[in-house]
């Protein structure tokens, strides 16, 4: 919304509206969570920091800018259920410091500290409990569109990568090219424009993190069995394409996973970790996590003894840890789509005995438990911590050991 410069000055001149708001400075957290909800439960808007109510441009210290963005961030995530997914941008005009605060229309009813707000002309309203009550029940209606299908605020058609997209719609150009782009979910008309979807962005672009704060996977690697500084040995943030992710954050554990082995005739190779199930573990993390929240990554830790996955979300509709086993839900159907349309590589095709990324039987979770406890002697454990899930793996013993 308001993505060029120019544009956005000629709406300053104009004055506050229905979907844009003035700030001369940060609020309180409180007022600021009112004002991003009653624009996410309307047709979303911009809130601009370092403007008066007059359209005056007063800008924000150096100093200050990244405080009063880190700030919205938190009042999105800590102060608005459930929390909005914004989009922030720093900007000069007038050589002076702007922060552009995009509030995208959302499919979910929110609430902050206040109430439920709505805004109307230039200013909030709070709801009254019969328009609350419309409002809830158009959206429960509306959620039928799942979040990896929804529109990604400040995004265009050049967003997403013709050489990565082309693996989805083929060698096209034009208006059968946008069709197919739109048809495929990718793309998604916003009015007059067309902006990136979700999925459009986690697979079609190599820069998805700057769109989706935190949608990458974090690798560390502890020679010890507790998070210690002066044990860690590597660390790395995989980013690219939810397929790159998975195979580099695949290669990490490759690397570290050793493998010890009986000096008998008959040699007996038995690494640590089954790599079947954690190419397994990788892509159920990849394509069931929440990237509607921005306050985590996938995390994985490998430690002496045991590796984890923390994947960001709560289980997805009426899923348990104990009946993960038995029962499939995709949070994700847009990616899990596309991953099953990536052919794997020979060499991870040797390694987890698939053509694809995803295949859609619904084994993962019994391939990780299966073969993980064969080489361990124990079955990987499931839990929740808040809303996240974390699967632990445990190492195999060393042969050479006797054990």
């Amino acid at each position: 919304m308001f993505d060029s410069l120019s544009e956005l000055i000629e709406k300053i001149a104009l004055g506050e509206d229905s979907i844009i708001e003035f700030k001369s400075q940060l609020s309180s957290r409180d007022s600021l969570a009112d004002e991003i909800t009653a624009f996410a439960n309307a047709k979303g808007g911009v809130i601009l920091m370092g403007v008066e109510d007059n359209g005056d441009i007063v800008g924000i210290e150096n100093s200050q800018l990244n405080e009063d963005e880190k700030t919205v961030i938190e009042v999105c995530r800590d102060s608005i259920t459930p929390e909005v997914n914004i989009f922030t941008e720093k900007l000069l005009i007038d050589d002076k410091n702007i922060l552009k605060i995009e509030v995208p229309h959302s499919l979910f009813v929110h609430k902050s500290p206040n109430g439920y707000f709505m805004r109307q002309g230039s200013s909030k309203r709070e709801m009254p409990p019969e328009q609350l009550a419309r409002l809830m029940q158009s959206r429960s209606q509306a959620r039928i569109i799942n979040f990896d299908e929804q529109l990604v605020p400040n995004t265009d058609r050049d967003t997403l990568q013709r050489e990565l997209y082309q693996r989805f719609i083929g060698v096209t150009t034009g208006d059968d090219e946008v069709n197919l782009l739109c048809k495929r979910r990718l793309l998604v008309k916003d009015n007059d424009k067309y902006r990136a979807s979700v999925a459009g962005v986690l697979m079609c672009s190599n820069h998805s993190d700057e769109y989706l704060y935190h949608s990458f996977v974090k690798a560390v690697y502890y020679n010890s069995t507790t998070r210690d500084a002066n044990y860690q040995i590597d660390a790395k943030d995989f980013k690219g394409t939810l397929d790159v992710q998975i195979i580099d954050a695949f290669k990490f554990v490759e690397k570290y996973n050793k493998v010890s082995a009986t000096k008998d005739i008959g040699r007996i190779d038995k690494p640590q970790y089954s790599m079947r199930a954690v190419f397994e573990a990788l892509v159920n993390a990849v394509v069931h996590r929440d990237y509607s929240k921005h306050g985590s990554t996938i995390r994985l830790f490998m430690f002496a003894d045991r590796l984890e996955i923390y994947s960001p979300g709560a289980l997805a509709n009426t899923l348990t840890i104990d009946s993960l086993l038995y029962n499939q839900v995709t949070r994700n159907e847009l990616l899990a789509r596309l991953l099953a349309e990536i052919a794997l590589d020979d060499n991870a095709n040797k390694l987890v005995n698939r053509r694809s990324f995803l295949e859609g039987r619904g084994e993962g979770v019994g391939i990780i438990l299966k073969e993980s406890d064969q080489l361990s002697g124990k079955k990987p454990v499931y839990e929740m911590y808040g809303e996240e899930l974390c699967l632990t793996i445990f190492a195999a013993k060393s042969l050479q050991n006797g054990k």
